[in-house]
């Protein structure tokens, strides 16, 4: 009997993305169960919409306080200068 294709081209696949043969949990387990494939990707559909979330209130985040210091820089300079004539 002849070695599965399938488990011939995941263990090149793997041996790809993990040359030193460390487990990686959870990845690279195959399965033949579409269902369960399903259920991974709707899985990591939810964390990459969670991280994309975090990732828009870190953006907003960080604009707040470039807009806070250059109101601040603009005050201070504003207030530094003598009256004009």
């Amino acid at each position: 009997m002849s070695e599965d294709p399938t488990k011939a081209w995941f263990d090149a696949f793997s041996q790809f993305w993990n040359p030193a043969g460390f487990p990686i949990p959870g990845v690279f387990v195959p399965s033949g169960d579409p269902a369960e494939i399903e259920k991974k990707i709707s899985d990591l559909r939810a964390v990459e919409n969670w991280l994309k979330m975090n990732l828009g209130m870190l953006q907003m985040s960080i604009k707040t306080l470039e807009m806070q210091k250059a109101a601040i820089e603009s005050l201070k300079e504003a207030v530094g200068k003598p009256p004009q004539e």
